[in-house]
């Protein structure tokens, strides 16, 4: 499978997984600064990767790692790519 493909595949599938770590460690840290970080436990139960009856607290941070990871790996050696045959034209 090509760079692109993977790409494709993967970085729909990695955007609702890394949007919400981002958001709810976000909102978490705001509130937790405002001292209110007690009353948001919930969103850091979120961000961790626990959704209810779905725990995935063990997982989920690694998955998500790993994911971040192809993408940018992916995204970078497109780019490259591109940089490189427009330097040949």
């Amino acid at each position: 499978m090509k760079f692109r493909q993977i790409h494709h595949t993967l970085a729909p599938i990695m955007l609702l997984p890394i949007v919400l770590t981002v958001i709810t460690g976000t909102f978490y840290q705001m509130f937790d600064l405002a001292g209110q970080g007690d009353n948001v436990e919930w969103l850091l139960d979120i961000h961790k990767g626990h959704f209810g009856a779905l725990n995935l607290e063990i997982i989920y941070p690694f998955l998500n790692a790993f994911g971040l990871l192809v993408v940018a790996a992916t995204g970078s050696s497109m780019w490259l790519q591109m940089h490189n045959n427009s330097i040949r034209r």
